[in-house]
């Protein structure tokens, strides 16, 4: 695979081979932002690479998290609901309430433009019809995720406040992103590990061996950085005790 110029010259400035904390990570991810990065703000991603096969329903890992400081984005989220649920979504602030209306224009228009859908169980067996479409998005409701909710309001503004949604894929590895590359060190950091955390303890009942493998942060067009797995554990440890 042919690299840019830009890619290579980050290449320079720091060791690919080596291990560095999640702290050295994302002073790296800064550096190479500053030198060599483009001009857009580019998003930080966390991806780790797990001890499970996702084809065996015992070693799915899913779940979701609440990131601390957000993504830095405005979030847009779709409330599928009837009755008295859409009065408390929209006093809410979720951008788009309805429920068949809403459904049948999305199934019509292909209409994807939000970021997160929540729907309250109720209406959930007519939901189901929108599986081919919003599924191989990562925007179905599931209740594993908190995006099949009673709990409306609470359900609105965990999605507004940054809440990310992570699947393990079919090659064992969970991808999220962190933030942008704008925010302050400390704010990516404690990002990082909230997501870090989160994914450990989704670890699934059949997953057997090491669990956590690899954990890489990264840039939208930089190069990987490589986390120290160890050490990382050992501080969520510390931090957990």
């Amino acid at each position: 695979m042919k690299r840019g110029k830009r890619y290579l010259k980050c290449l320079e400035l720091y060791d690919r081979n080596k291990l560095y904390s999640v702290e050295e990570a994302v002073q790296i991810l800064k550096k190479l932002h500053a030198e060599c990065g483009p001009k857009f703000d580019q998003t930080v991603e966390l991806a780790m690479r797990l001890g499970v096969d996702p084809k065996y329903a015992d070693q799915m890992v899913r779940g979701s998290v609440v990131l601390p400081h957000g993504l830095g984005k405005e979030i847009k989220v779709l409330v599928l609901a009837e009755g008295e649920a859409q009065k408390i979504a929209k006093e809410a602030g979720a951008d788009y309430v309805g429920g068949e209306d809403l459904i049948n224009k999305i199934l019509k228009e292909e209409w994807v433009d939000y970021d997160v859908v929540i729907a309250v169980p109720e209406i959930m067996p007519k939901v189901a019809k929108l599986g081919k479409l919003l599924g191989p998005r990562g925007l179905m409701p599931n209740p594993k995720t908190g995006t099949v909710t009673t709990n409306v309001k609470q359900a609105i503004e965990e999605a507004k406040k940054g809440r990310v949604e992570f699947k393990v894929d079919k090659t064992g590895n969970v991808h999220m992103p962190i933030g942008k590359i704008s925010f302050d060190e400390q704010k990516l950091i404690e990002n990082a590990y909230t997501a870090i955390d989160a994914v450990v303890k989704a670890k699934p009942p059949g997953a057997r061996g090491q669990y956590v493998k690899s954990i890489t942060l990264s840039a939208t067009m930089s190069p990987g950085v490589k986390v120290d797995t160890a050490l990382t554990l050992r501080k969520l440890q510390e931090v957990a005790a």
